[in-house]
């Protein structure tokens, strides 16, 4: 329900703003997502007792030297309509619109292996160059037996299983024999 919400108000700040200027609310409510990560400031957010102007206010002082007046509108709004709660949504909306439009996304690979970093830049252009994309990616050990490349952004989820492929191999010499 917030990411439909969120779409709402991106679909807003697009119509009033260039690629350049996107990127940099991105970022300010990147920053200011992450403070929905701190216990503190989410008691402060969800206390009855704190009212909507001063909710608002704390925000605003967060993003005032960034100079937006788009953005301080934007958390005015918000804090009227008591909607503070999804700027960690909004800005999640916005990131990957922007991945969408510059084309640019981040993957993660799964190994229990570790995957050598020429490995991992051929994989990226090869994906890239297949989804006429530029794809990163960051390798993470795990307990996966084979590998598995996941770029949430396009929808894209491969993997190879090497139990799998062992099966595979003995069924296939079994079918020649």
């Amino acid at each position: 329900m917030e990411e439909l919400i969120a779409k709402r108000y991106l679909k807003a700040i697009k119509q009033g703003s260039n690629a350049e200027s996107m990127r940099e609310i991105a970022l300010i409510f990147s920053i200011l997502s992450e403070a929905f990560n701190d216990k503190k400031f989410i008691q402060i957010i969800n206390n009855p007792d704190v009212s909507r102007d001063q909710k608002s206010e704390i925000l605003l002082a967060a993003v005032k030297s960034a100079g937006y007046k788009e953005v301080e509108n934007l958390i005015k709004l918000l804090a009227e309509h008591n909607r503070i709660e999804i700027i960690p949504a909004i800005a999640e909306v916005m990131r990957k619109d922007i991945a969408k439009t510059n084309r640019v996304y981040s993957g993660v690979v799964y190994s229990d292996s570790v995957v050598d970093s020429k490995v991992m830049e051929d994989l990226g252009n090869g994906l890239g160059s297949r989804f006429n994309s530029k794809i990163s990616l960051k390798f993470v050990k795990d307990n996966f037996n084979g590998i598995k490349v996941d770029v949430e952004d396009l929808g894209v989820e491969i993997s190879f299983s090497k139990a799998r492929i062992n099966t595979q191999m003995i069924e296939h010499i079994i079918k020649a024999i």
